[in-house]
């Protein structure tokens, strides 16, 4: 018989779950162009909203919000076929059902879909209307410009009158100015659609002479669009286009007429503005004012002119959209650029003064404490607190950094005895109070 050998082979080890490579996990970043605004920057960005919509509110404007998502076609017949922001940078797809949408690049377009589509014809006219929030263009990011941004816009549509254009101007104006800064306005006429037909065979015939000058972009816009080369920055293009044809030399009588009353509405509400007979702005919708509010601003290359906003008529828009004959006139303000302004001129907003601070000590003083805090929040007292920290010496360094005039201090033995401690931040001097009467004491120490 054969003596036994020892089985000598290992068995299979059992691999923990645990014990296996972990993959490396990468934190995901903003898409490209588009940032988050934290909470540090809210304030600036607050105090910019809440004058745009004081001003607009004070000239009779309501607030619409129409969808950011539309059908394309509602750009591709508002805004031009040919536009830059149609032709290059509108983000667009096609759903599973085949509808063809856009993000919205502009918000004017929306707002005179909205005011056909929900019968606002029949409303007295002229309709006035404010929005603010996100707009989308595949644009090239640099500084100041995303391809997510904000604008601030006011439309009023059903009112032909030159002082509609007047007063959109002013507002865009006053708006710049109470924040802070030193705006103009840069303003032009480009008539009628007969008006710019004229003018732009008149263009087309002086731009050939310059061929050699223009950029391949540029040769393409003489074909389809050769008012849009006027807005070019390129040197070359500054300089040929100050010999170039005016519009304002092609403008009927009526179209003229227009422009001077615009013109001399400004002069009586006493806002500084330029003419700049080669303003157009990039729009097909737009016929006889335009106008771009800007600030002097210092870049890469000196010193330079920023545009922050800009509007003007388009009587013709809702024509196009299947609408009736309806007049029309607007502007938006790009927020993203005016808070980097107002950063960069060191402008800052009011900080907000807490005038009590709600201190805690011990599980019952911290239920006593949210209760009073409640209160006086319903009082419209403005208060702050730090109901998570447990440590008395913690919640003051944060009742400091608001620079809370008063403190009141609740722990298990005031709420026992239903009363309150209220401090002087300042002094450090303290006294009892019946915590039924807070409101009271607490107006008594503000002198409200």
């Amino acid at each position: 018989m054969s003596p036994m050998r020892k089985d000598t082979r290992k068995a299979p080890v059992k691999k923990d779950a645990d014990a296996s490579p972990k993959r490396t996990v990468h934190p995901i970043s903003p898409v490209r162009g588009m940032r988050d605004i934290l909470p540090s920057e809210q304030p600036l960005w607050n105090m910019v909203r809440a004058k745009c919509i004081e001003i607009a509110s004070a000239y009779g404007f309501e607030r619409i919000d129409t969808p950011m998502v539309e059908e394309t076609g509602l750009f591709v017949r508002g805004v031009g076929k040919y536009t830059d922001i149609v032709e290059k940078e509108m983000y667009s797809f096609e759903t599973e059902g085949g509808s063809k949408l856009s993000l919205r690049p502009e918000g004017t377009a929306s707002v005179m879909r909205s005011y056909i589509s929900n019968g606002m014809v029949s409303l007295p006219q002229p309709v006035k209307l404010w929005y603010m929030g996100p707009m989308f263009r595949h644009d090239r990011p640099q500084h100041g410009r995303y391809r997510q941004f904000y604008q601030f816009g006011c439309e009023v549509i059903g009112e032909e009158d030159a002082v509609t254009d007047a007063q959109l101007a002013l507002i865009s104006y006053l708006i710049l100015k109470e924040l802070g800064l030193k705006p103009t306005i840069r303003i032009n006429s480009i008539g009628t659609t007969e008006t710019r037909t004229n003018y732009k065979n008149a263009l087309v015939s002086y731009l050939r002479g310059h061929r050699s000058k223009l950029s391949e972009e540029d040769k393409k816009r003489l074909l389809r669009s050769p008012m849009r080369i006027l807005d070019s920055k390129d040197p070359a293009i500054v300089e040929i286009k100050a010999e170039a044809p005016q519009i304002v030399d092609w403008l009927d009588e009526r179209s003229k007429s227009h422009f001077m009353r615009v013109l001399e509405y400004l002069d009586e509400t006493n806002v500084p503005y330029q003419l700049d007979p080669y303003l157009v702005r990039g729009l097909d919708y737009y016929a006889d004012t335009v106008f771009e509010a800007y600030v002097e601003h210092e870049d890469e290359q000196g010193h330079a002119q920023l545009a922050l906003g800009g509007g003007g008529r388009y009587d013709g828009l809702s024509e196009v959209l299947g609408g009736r004959e309806t007049p029309g006139t607007g502007f938006s303000l790009g927020l993203d650029r005016i808070v980097a302004q107002l950063r960069e001129s060191d402008i800052k907003p009011e900080k907000k003064q807490v005038d009590i601070f709600v201190a805690q000590l011990g599980e019952q003083g911290r239920k006593k404490a949210l209760a009073v805090f409640e209160e006086l929040r319903k009082a419209g007292i403005v208060s702050g607190e730090a109901f998570a920290k447990d440590s008395i010496r913690a919640q003051m360094e944060v009742a400091n950094r608001q620079e809370a005039k008063f403190a009141i201090v609740i722990g298990q033995k005031e709420v026992l005895d239903g009363t309150a401690i209220i401090r002087d931040m300042e002094s450090g001097t303290q006294e009892i109070i019946d915590v039924q009467k807070v409101i009271q004491e607490v107006h008594k120490k503000l002198g409200k």
